[in-house]
């Protein structure tokens, strides 16, 4: 069985996050480094996708400084969303050559991950046709409890899911979540009424990826990541 390596970032700025994930994805284009499964939770920041419509901002980039919250525009699929404490975040960094070459196949295997894991806490969550995601019916709609926003290159995935732990969803107000205008954002924490820790879900949703997509998960250190991503940079360097 292939292996997939799971580092946990911890607290980590957005940008900083999204400079390691281009250095995993090319040492991971050129095959000098296994599979790589990111989890972290970002400082509040707002992502607009490749996809994304800039009027789905409901404030001005200066409100949002003022509010200490960033604003990135990004290259992964989707539209616009928020990340903050009490949200988990993953970047799987996979070579689907080597699982399946299907891109519909793979972010469905996302939402099903996330459906496994939050059933473990019994919730149910599930699809809505034509919305990305997972969501948990509330009374007579939906809310999203998490989001997925993929880029693939050469069949090596980066980006990821976002998935509200604790998350505070008051700053969901400030866009148009995922440019789904009439529905809202929900939390395990909500759906739950208790509070509910990162690290007991982070786990789940990684081991049912893992099952899926048949591959072993195991976790590495940060260090070791880097220890690795230095090599295989060094020996493309020393090559040229």
């Amino acid at each position: 069985m292939k292996i997939c390596r799971i580092i946990n970032l911890g607290l980590i700025g957005y940008a900083e996050a999204y400079a390691l994930q281009k250095r995993v994805v090319a040492a991971r284009k050129a095959e000098a480094i296994e599979d790589v499964l990111l989890l972290c939770e970002h400082p509040h920041v707002i992502t607009l996708g490749r996809n994304g419509k800039r009027e789905h901002l409901l404030v001005s980039e200066r409100a949002l400084r003022q509010k200490g919250m960033d604003y990135y525009e990004t290259s992964r699929g989707g539209d616009i969303t928020y990340h903050g404490p009490g949200q988990i975040v993953g970047y799987p960094i996979l070579n689907l050559g080597t699982i399946r070459r299907d891109v519909v196949w793979y972010v469905r295997t996302l939402e099903e991950a996330m459906i496994r894991a939050t059933a473990e806490f019994g919730v149910t969550a599930e699809r809505v046709a034509g919305k990305t995601g997972i969501w948990v019916r509330t009374g007579n709609t939906e809310e999203k409890l998490a989001a997925i926003g993929v880029h693939i290159s050469r069949w090596v995935t980066s980006h990821g899911f976002a998935y509200n732990v604790s998350t505070d969803l008051r700053n969901f107000d400030l866009i148009v979540p995922c440019g789904i205008a009439d529905r809202k954002a929900t939390s395990l924490e909500k759906l739950l009424g208790r509070s509910v820790e990162e690290k007991e879900v982070a786990p789940r949703i990684a081991n049912h990826l893992g099952d899926l997509l048949g591959l072993e998960m195991q976790e590495t250190s940060r260090k070791e990541l880097l220890e690795k991503l230095e090599h295989a940079e060094q020996a493309v360097v020393v090559s040229a």
